[in-house]
């Protein structure tokens, strides 16, 4: 049976890829982070995270240069309404 050729990946699918990955692996971070019972490795796995998602946020950024990643901006009047939503939240807890 003749093997199947496989298409490279484009340069668009990498980085969309690598950005599916790097949102896992912050979910993963953050979770460990909130479980960790020692502080030095909670302290450890939070630098990680806040590594992990400074990586995606190049490669989100990389993305949006490229015309691949085209976010729309919210209206302001939305915006609002969920700014206020949590500071009610925060004054709550």
């Amino acid at each position: 049976m003749p093997k199947k050729q496989i298409e490279p990946l484009s340069d668009q699918e990498i980085l969309d890829d690598i950005l599916a990955s790097q949102k896992h692996m912050t979910e993963m971070y953050n979770t460990f982070s909130n479980e960790c019972k020692n502080n030095a490795l909670e302290s450890d796995m939070m630098n990680i995270l806040r590594e992990e998602h400074n990586i995606g946020s190049a490669v989100f950024t990389e993305a949006e240069k490229r015309g691949w990643q085209t976010p729309e901006a919210a209206p302001q009047p939305k915006v609002e309404t969920v700014k206020t939503k949590y500071q009610n939240l925060q004054n709550t807890l």
